[in-house]
Formats: structure tokens, sequence, C-alpha cells
């Protein structure tokens, strides 16, 4: 079976740029989530990793290598272990793929992959970093302090924290709550306050 993957990070995200020539496949699944969740974990992810455990997935492409996964290490463990399963992974921008026409890996693929994960993952951290210097000269001049206690945030700034953010990522995706909970380490009620404020359903201030 031949299945072309790709993925969104919105609903609202048009994927046709993405899905284009896709007469030759069998399938073509397109998920609608962050990049953050990992791969087998999205929706159409799922249902690859059932036709890979079944032995029916022969050959997957996908439009970009980000769409495998967010970090270095995420990318190079897909294309590490559906390689090692025989199973061809052809990936369009840029033109790469992990076996040969002969089944044996292509020793330039393997390599141009590990560069291409390893800048983006080291890009983001520079980003990072560059944040947290920001923060840190902030706080050495005294411009920079944290929220005080029994003090009220917007319900829009709450949705804007980082895990928050992937929490409603999760919830897009229709991941169930308790499942959230397990996966990202957080509070039960902490995922019902994400799914109650992204709807607008508060009065507009929390307090913490």
């Amino acid at each position: 079976m031949k299945i072309l993957y790709t993925r969104v990070s919105t609903a609202e995200q048009n994927a046709e740029r993405q899905i284009q020539n896709t007469e030759s496949f069998d399938y073509v699944f397109i998920d609608k989530c962050s990049g953050i969740i990992p791969l087998w974990e999205r929706p159409k992810g799922r249902e690859l990793k059932k036709l890979i455990d079944n032995g029916t997935l022969k050959h997957l492409t996908i439009h970009s290598i980000d769409r495998l996964g967010r970090t270095t290490l995420s990318v190079l463990q897909v294309w590490k272990e559906l390689t090692e399963m025989a199973i061809v992974i052809e990936c369009r921008n840029p033109n790469l793929r992990n076996l040969d026409d002969n089944g044996k890996p292509d020793m330039f693929s393997e390599l141009m992959i590990s560069i291409l994960s390893t800048m983006a993952s080291f890009e983001k951290k520079m980003i990072k970093e560059r944040q947290m210097e920001g923060v840190r000269i902030a706080k050495a001049k005294g411009v920079y302090v944290g929220r005080a206690v029994n003090t009220k945030e917007s319900s829009e700034k709450f949705l804007l924290k980082s895990k928050n953010k992937k929490i409603a990522e999760y919830l897009s995706a229709g991941y169930p709550m308790a499942e959230i909970v397990k996966i990202l380490k957080c509070s039960f009620s902490t995922v019902n306050k994400v799914n109650k404020y992204r709807y607008g359903n508060d009065s507009t201030e929390i307090v913490s």
C-alpha cells in the first residue's frame, strides 16, 4: 500500500499545496494538528501505525521532512524505524528517499535528513535562548516581574501560555481530556479550563 501523508497546524489551513499529484496513491492522509504532537499520536498518524503494524504499508510519501516531527530526535527515530522495516519513505521537498530501488539505505538521503533536522532543531533552540536572554536582561533592569498572587489575567493571556497552547492543540485534534492529562502531565482542572475558555465560555478573567 502506498500512502501520501501530510499535516497542517489548524483546521482552517489548506493542505492543497501539499497534496499535488496523488493519482498513484492508495490513500491520502491529512492531519490537522500541531507538529508538537508525536506522529503516532496524531489521528491519522495512529491509522498509519496500524497499517505499519499489520504489514500493509509499503511506501510512505511526505511533502516535507518536518511532517514526521518537530525535533531532530523524533524525525530520525521515525526515519530509522521505517527504514529497518523496509518501508520506503519518500520526501518531496527536498527530494529525499530512505531506500534505493534495490532496497538498500540511501546514504546521501540519510546525511541530508540528519543535517536538515539538526538545523531546524538548532534554530528553535536559538529562538528560545534569545527569548530567555531578553527575560534575564529585563529582570536585571527591574522591568520584568511575575504576576502577583491573587491578581487577575485575561482568558486570552491564560490560553497563550505554552502548556495551555499545547493542551488546546490536543483538544482540537480530538484527544480525550484524560489522555491529554497523561501525555502532558498536567492536572485535569487545567485541561478543563483550557477547554472552557478557548470557546469563550468564561467571564473573561481568571483568578490564580
